[in-house]
């Protein structure tokens, strides 16, 4: 993607919002908004919104984890699936006791 392409005035904004917004749906590029001269906001379409958003918050789960194991907070496969197993039953136990 070249950015350089995707590059638009503040006036350009204001007077082509409605095919921007469909250009941004089909394209799925964003658009760099300038105010004199400067870049000041990045449109992009939602869906690719919601894609990043998904994405950073990977990553983050993933810097997270690694922290965490560095500091050597782990536990065994095993242990934890034991764990997992064994709060299921209590859910199910649950369940089944609430619908009698």
């Amino acid at each position: 993607m070249r950015y350089s392409t995707q590059i638009k005035p503040i006036s350009y904004l204001k007077a082509n919002a409605a095919q921007i917004l469909q250009d941004l749906g089909e394209q799925r590029e964003p658009l760099v908004i300038t105010q004199n001269g400067e870049a000041k906001a990045v449109l992009q379409d939602v869906v690719s919104f919601e894609q990043t958003q998904e994405t950073l918050a990977l990553l983050k789960l993933l810097a997270l984890s690694r922290q965490d194991v560095q500091a050597g907070r782990l536990s065994p496969a095993e242990e934890v699936h034991s764990r997992l197993r064994a709060k299921l039953a209590q859910l199910r136990t649950a369940a089944d006791t609430s619908a009698k």
